[in-house]
Formats: structure tokens, sequence, C-alpha cells
């Protein structure tokens, strides 16, 4: 995950959807460094590498991601296509959008 992408991120991020919030959000990128998101309570940190019990592991390429998280490309159809893979608590990746919304 490039800087740019994750300095996005950051500004995109809504503390009030992710409010009460204590949840860990791992990536694999296929073609990048694997990273993670914690996310407690309002707050947000990015981090490299991998987490020991994240709540959930998506597991995609960069271009997925971006197209994701910019709304070119549907996260239940990447899903379903296998462009996604998830394991773990699937149900929150449905809540990335809400906490990262394209405004």
């Amino acid at each position: 995950m490039s800087d740019t992408t994750i300095d996005k991120l950051q500004r995109r991020f809504d503390a009030e959807a992710a409010s009460g919030m204590h949840e860990i959000f791992q990536f694999h990128f296929t073609d990048a460094g694997d990273h993670y998101l914690v996310v407690d309570d309002g707050t947000l940190d990015v981090h490299e590498g991998e987490h020991g019990d994240p709540s959930v592991s998506l597991s995609m390429s960069s271009e997925t991601f971006k197209g994701v998280m910019n709304g070119e490309i549907n996260g239940m159809t990447a899903f379903m296509t296998g462009k996604l893979k998830a394991t773990g608590n699937v149900m929150l990746a449905t809540q990335l959008n809400s906490l990262f919304p394209d405004h």
C-alpha cells in the first residue's frame, strides 16, 4: 500500500462511523506488502505487516483495493468473482465503505 493510499484512507476516515468499533482489518496484497488497520472507537491506525489476531483478513491486488475504495468495483462482486478473498468476520468488510466514504 503506497503512502498516498494510506494518506487518502486517513483523510477519508469517518470517526463517527467508527465510534464504539474495536476491530482490526488485515489486508494481504498479492502485489504489495501486507498492512492492517486498527479501528478503535473512532480512531484509525495504519500499520505495515501482519497482525496476530485480526477481526477480518482480506486478500486482493492493490488495484482491486483501490477500485473498491473509490467505488469503481463493488466489493461484493469482487468477492463473488474471486478477486477478493475474506476470512474471519467477513461482514466487517461490508462496513469499509461507511468507514471510508468517498466524499
